[in-house]
């Protein structure tokens, strides 16, 4: 294990000068303006931004008003022995609740667990490998969907929620079996 882990923290190193060098070479080599397709990407990313700003709003002013309310540490307690059973620690369910519905949120709550526990905490991994293997989901398709006018997402939700409940439960896991528990 500890061949893998050296091997991991060394491989990270080169990802992204690779992707920063790669991405634009591999443009070159298949000869796309490079420059003229990020500017373009600019201004279209500019466009869709404003779009998306009321479904922000809304997104974060409904998390808010659930930190707010106190019913996000109720609900850690209530079901803090579930968790154990996985080995979840009740701090880092917030993370799991806010992830699905907004990044900014999840950063907010990885920067106050690792300024309450510490920045090498079980916690704060945990919280940090969930913040980076899980996505955006509530998100994705109210903002997003909503920019395009995409009514029907059928599938989208369930796919997208049964993805980000298993890279959460993969994230513990992981924690625990690369950090100890």
């Amino acid at each position: 294990m500890d061949v893998f882990r050296e091997f991991i923290s060394a491989a990270s190193v080169f990802v992204l000068p690779a992707m920063i060098v790669g991405i634009p070479l591999y443009g070159l080599f298949k000869k796309v303006p490079v420059y003229e397709s990020f500017v373009e990407g600019g201004k279209e990313g500019f466009g869709l931004a404003v779009r998306i700003i009321p479904y922000l709003v809304a997104i974060l002013f409904a998390i808010g008003m659930f930190r707010a309310s106190g019913a996000m540490e109720a609900l850690s307690s209530f079901l803090s022995p579930v968790l154990a059973l996985i080995g979840m620690p009740a701090e880092v369910l917030p993370m799991a609740i806010v992830r699905p519905l907004t990044g900014s949120g999840s950063v907010a709550i990885v920067a106050d667990l690792a300024a309450r526990f510490g920045e090498s905490s079980m916690i704060t991994r945990m919280a940090s490998t969930m913040f980076g293997s899980t996505e955006t989901t509530f998100y994705v398709i109210a903002v997003y969907f909503g920019a395009v006018n995409v009514s029907k997402t059928r599938h989208a939700l369930p796919a997208g929620l049964i993805a980000d409940v298993a890279a959460m439960l993969l994230a513990v896991w992981m924690c625990l079996l690369f950090f100890g528990g």
